[in-house]
């Protein structure tokens, strides 16, 4: 299963959560916003979720997955 890479990307006076090219939704402040990512990205594993900072630079990266089980090895 591939996995959905979430963004969440300054928009002028707002903060934007990306999928892709869609805006999945926005928010005037950037802590709320990122609370929503996590919960959306944890919702919806396999996923990936980038938080960048007002320059765009990589501020913080998470990876969500479904633990396999029994673990293999």
């Amino acid at each position: 299963m591939e996995r959905t890479v979430y963004r969440v990307e300054a928009a002028g006076e707002q903060w934007e959560l990306r999928e892709g090219d869609k805006v999945v939704a926005s928010d005037a402040r950037k802590e709320d916003l990122v609370h929503r990512a996590r919960q959306t990205a944890r919702d919806n594993k396999p996923s990936q979720l980038m938080i960048h900072d007002s320059q765009g630079r990589i501020e913080d990266e998470s990876t969500y997955q479904d633990d396999p089980f029994p673990p293999a090895g």
